[in-house]
């Protein structure tokens, strides 16, 4: 995916963000990274097609993206499974709305097994939503996203209302599914330590209109947890930056100014 110059906001009211430029490499986990209100999840829903910008373009697959294309999926914060479905009927659901490509019975059922099992819930296909802890029900979410064989994955704070053991089981199953699955993602997230330890590239969103202010190629080795000090090193980096976004302009703080 690659975007160009692109700027959103809702009618009468200040851009949300703009000018921003970006790229999702085919395989690659890129994380979005900011604040509360830097127009991150924004962001997320026009490249998803979700909603259309107010400027610049959007190309997928090498075709101009102008609405959601079934070969990307989404992962939100909340697992939003429906309650009368099991697992696997919710993993399945929506493989049959148009503009998905056309399954029959036995390479639906095939899909809906192969991402039940790359989520670790191999056996608890027949369980019901209520039946399912948080982690869980997250891991349906992904599965259900996983079952279109996506190129593109789009996942916004799916992990941050888990517990922090929970969080850091679902952090190491993206990896490895989109590793497995040869998927790209992009990740909305404000946690740093989940953005260095999942992904390929951070790119650091600020500022109102929020833009895109810095770039890091994580290159540290997994597991990322065992080399302490680089992982350090480049967390204080991004704290550096994102404290840079907040500190005023020299214009209001000298004596006699206003803001």
């Amino acid at each position: 995916m690659q975007a160009q110059e692109l700027s959103f906001g809702y009618p009468g009211a200040a851009p949300l963000f703009e000018a921003v430029s970006l790229a999702v490499r085919p395989r690659e986990i890129v994380c979005l990274l900011g604040g509360s209100g830097c127009g991150k999840s924004s962001l997320l829903r026009v490249l998803a097609g979700l909603q259309a910008p107010a400027g610049g373009s959007i190309r997928f697959l090498d075709a101009p993206l102008l609405q959601p294309d079934p070969r990307s999926a989404l992962v939100f914060q909340q697992a939003s499974l429906l309650p009368w479905l099991d697992v696997a009927g919710n993993v399945g659901f929506g493989l049959d709305f148009a503009r998905q490509p056309e399954l029959g019975a036995e390479r639906h059922h095939a899909r809906v097994a192969q991402a039940i099992e790359a989520v670790g819930l191999a056996g608890r296909a027949h369980l019901y939503p209520a039946a399912l802890s948080g982690g869980m029900a997250q891991r349906v979410a992904l599965a259900r996203a996983l079952a279109r064989e996506p190129e593109l994955l789009f996942a916004d704070e799916p992990f941050s209302a888990l517990d922090a053991i929970t969080r850091a089981e679902m952090q190491t199953l993206l990896v490895d599914v989109v590793h497995r699955w040869h998927s790209a993602v992009l990740l909305v997230t404000h946690d740093i330590d989940e953005a260095i330890l999942v992904a390929d590239r951070i790119l650091l969103m600020g500022g109102r209109p929020g833009r895109i202010v810095r770039e890091w190629r994580v290159d540290i080795a997994a597991p990322r947890e065992s080399h302490g000090g680089a992982v350090t090193e480049l967390k204080m980096d991004i704290l550096a930056a994102l404290l840079a976004l907040r500190e005023p302009s020299p214009s209001a703080t000298r004596p006699g100014t206003h803001p």
